[in-house]
């Protein structure tokens, strides 16, 4: 009857924490990025540059088309495959 009770409380607890732990992990991997892209920025720059990354919202794969789309402007050929290429796969 314990190992039930036990069993039962163990499967409780990892469906009730699990979303949150993944949103901690997922919180870790932004937060790592955003450090990594902080780059050598020092004190209010880098407290202003951490803030907006870690408030942005992700974009949806259709919202990052949209935006390379128009950042590529008129390059053609190659180098439009490139800047997209390069452009899509960022943050």
């Amino acid at each position: 009857m314990k190992n039930v009770l036990a069993v039962s409380l163990a499967a409780m607890f990892v469906t009730l924490a699990g979303p949150a732990l993944a949103a901690e992990n997922s919180q870790q991997n932004k937060m790592a990025v955003c450090n990594k892209e902080a780059g050598n920025k020092k004190g209010d720059e880098r407290q202003a540059f951490m803030k907006s990354c870690l408030s942005a919202k992700k974009l949806t794969q259709q919202e990052k088309m949209t935006v390379c789309n128009k950042d590529a402007g008129a390059r053609k050929g190659d180098e439009r495959r490139a800047f997209m290429k390069q452009c899509l796969s960022a943050g």
